[in-house]
């Protein structure tokens, strides 16, 4: 069996009872840092020492068939360096090929800094995406936020304090300066700190300088309001239903709260065009 486990994101004290006792019981543990994994589990008080496979993002496609082959015959515990192995960090090619395999996985739940951020941004939490470490390279930004210009759910990424203030600035000249959002450092640490406000001072905020690792939250684009010729093909099917014109038209503007004379004369523009 292969069994994720999620780490702490910086308090110590985060770490779950459920992981020690794994971490007591390990056999192999395959690591994202070794030294970083053997570090944690001094500083747990675990006396165990189990085997250790190094399984980060340069060598994990060559480390699956051993993985893999381990897992048959007892447990492999999986851990990255902070928080939970998949998420932006190794371990997701391992769990396809696992799948595949017909090989077991399970999960220790843990510390998430993606939930942590989202969770005290004041932003919506109902539904959002979360979109991994943002791009390095200033056109891939952009081109990144362009295709979530119009991304209703509250996003979530990931970025470097070296360049968050110029993620902030390019994000506020894409999305709008106005738009709310939070950045959060340090979360669970000592300096743990969560800033928030619109786009635009947030970037004139970081501009200063932000030390330790960060997580942006963005809200989404507002939803576009509802226009008559969204609806046109909802009025031609209930026509082909056999309803009238005038009172598939009525139903349907209610339905979606557009003007009714509007979507009427729509309707009839697409019927003569046909």
């Amino acid at each position: 069996m292969i069994i994720l486990a999620g780490t702490p994101i910086g308090n110590l004290s985060d770490a779950s009872p459920r992981l020690i006792e794994a971490f007591e019981q390990a056999q192999v543990i395959a690591a994202e840092d070794t030294r970083n994994t053997l570090h944690l589990l001094s500083s747990l008080g675990v006396s165990n020492r189990p085997r250790m496979v190094s399984m980060h993002e340069y060598n994990e496609r060559e480390r699956i068939d051993e993985l893999l082959q381990l897992a048959r015959t007892g447990d492999v515990l999986v851990v990255s360096d902070a928080g939970m192995p998949t998420v932006s960090d190794p371990g997701y090619q391992l769990v396809a090929a696992a799948r595949d395999a017909d090989v077991e996985v399970q999960a220790i739940p843990g510390p998430s800094a993606v939930l942590t951020a989202l969770a005290v941004s004041g932003l919506p939490t109902d539904r959002f995406s979360f979109e991994g470490f943002v791009p390095r390279r200033p056109n891939e930004r952009t081109r990144l936020w362009r295709a979530l210009v119009d991304e209703t759910r509250t996003m979530v990424f990931f970025d470097s304090p070296l360049r968050v203030a110029e993620s902030l600035a390019s994000m506020a000249e894409v999305f709008g300066v106005e738009r709310p959002a939070s950045l959060s450092r340090e979360l669970t640490k000592r300096f743990e700190q969560t800033k928030r406000g619109a786009l635009g001072e947030l970037a004139e905020w970081a501009a200063e300088g932000v030390r330790g690792e960060v997580v942006v939250v963005v809200g989404g684009a507002p939803a576009r309001a509802a226009e008559p010729e969204d609806h046109v093909d909802a009025v031609l099917a209930l026509v082909d239903q056999g309803a009238r014109l005038k009172d598939a038209s009525a139903q349907v503007a209610q339905q979606f709260g557009v003007s009714r004379r509007a979507l009427y004369e729509l309707v009839l523009q697409r019927r003569a065009a046909r």
